[in-house]
């Protein structure tokens, strides 16, 4: 949505009083320099690697504004559009943004990346830098068909990996020297077939988008998870190749684990070595808490555990309070969605899925204001609701 139609602060506005919360600390203290952010020694959350204080990714994931845009269709025309919203998310609280940027808008070519695309991601970094967030940068996404280019889908598989490395080279250059990113996760939600030989890369849509990709078409004989644990060996090394010691995660689907039924191949626990931390995507369904939990668990191998994305899709937001509550046992962070609407302008606008998002809004505020606290407590201090 155009800043002009937007009922909110002006952007200088909002974009001032977000650059003042990033220079309060929690407390209200002055903040300092930003710090990058390692794990914990004990392997099970985050800390500010200079100072050695707790970070807590807390946030949004920013994959399209409300008119279902990627952010690589207005960044250039409607740049305040990208400050308001970031403004807007550090008012609300986070400490996390995950960007998702496509592939097709950032490789010109195998081995040639977009200049100005990188460009405008530094300005991205260096708005992150001014409020205070933290970015959760992920890549090689193909979410709109019709932008992918013929070229890339016509390689041949480890063609394709080689392009899929130099877009991580790129990006992990143009970011080494910012303090900003929280971490590099190399794709959102990926797969590896496990049936007959697929004709496309790419997943089924869901509302419009293919959040799914596959990284292998055509098994050919070889395990599902060891060509998975190649797949991240390589596009992780990548990264550390121009960014050393920045974390790295992907994404992955809840029906990732090593069970009966549908997976994708990237079996946490051989994928575990050349990750920083394991990132799953868990949305509880109406009733089912307990078995988003299990899932959930099955993904703590030794690292940090960070929910990226959750959101109450099919289920309450009081079933979703208490999947967050219950899963403080497992996962250091979290991460929901923020569409460029305030919890106020979702109410107004007299829709189902406003006062959903709404209602999700207004659960992250309420966290926010007692986090610390929050992450500390005793993880099974709500029960169930039915």
């Amino acid at each position: 949505m155009a800043p002009s139609t937007r009922t909110r602060l002006t952007g200088a506005m909002v974009l001032g009083a977000g650059i003042l919360l990033g220079l309060l600390g929690p407390a209200g203290e002055l903040r300092g320099e930003m710090e990058r952010v390692r794990a914990s020694d004990d392997r099970r959350g985050f800390v500010l690697a200079a100072s050695g204080r707790r970070f807590v990714p807390w946030g949004f994931n920013y994959d399209h504004d409300g008119g279902g845009r990627l952010i690589e269709d207005y960044w250039d025309a409607e740049w305040a559009t990208v400050e308001q919203d970031f403004a807007e998310m550090k008012g609300l609280g986070a400490t996390v943004v995950r960007v998702h940027l496509q592939f097709g808008r950032f490789m010109d070519a195998p081995r040639r990346p977009n200049a100005a695309a990188l460009g405008r991601l530094a300005h991205v970094l260096a708005l992150a830098e001014r409020l205070g967030l933290y970015l959760d940068l992920t890549g090689l996404g193909c979410y709109h068909k019709a932008d992918v280019p013929a070229w890339y889908d016509a390689l041949a598989e480890r063609d394709r990996w080689q392009a899929q490395a130099s877009f991580w080279e790129a990006v992990a250059a143009r970011c080494a020297r910012s303090p900003a990113v929280f971490c590099y996760d190399l794709m959102n939600e990926p797969v590896v077939a496990g049936g007959p030989k697929r004709d496309d890369w790419l997943g089924p849509p869901f509302a419009g988008k293919h959040f799914v990709q596959f990284i292998a078409r055509d098994l050919a004989g070889r395990d599902r998870a060891e060509v998975a644990k190649q797949w991240v060996s390589l596009l992780a090394a990548a990264t550390r190749r121009h960014d050393a010691g920045r974390l790295v995660t992907v994404g992955l689907v809840p029906w990732s684990l090593d069970r009966p039924g549908l997976t994708s191949g990237f079996v946490p626990e051989r994928i575990a070595a050349d990750l920083d931390f394991m990132s799953v995507h868990v949305y509880p369904e109406r009733g089912k808490v307990d078995e988003a939990l299990s899932t959930l668990k099955g993904f703590a191998v030794g690292k940090p555990v960070v929910v990226e994305e959750t959101f109450p899709l099919s289920c309450s937001a009081e079933e979703l309070e208490a999947f967050l509550d219950r899963s403080r046992d497992v996962a250091s962070g979290w991460i929901g969605f923020y569409w460029g609407r305030t919890p106020e302008e979702c109410r107004r606008d007299g829709t189902i899925s406003g006062a959903i998002t709404a209602a999700w809004l207004d659960l992250f505020v309420r966290k926010t204001a007692v986090l610390d606290h929050w992450v500390s407590g005793p993880a099974r201090a709500t029960a169930e609701q039915p």
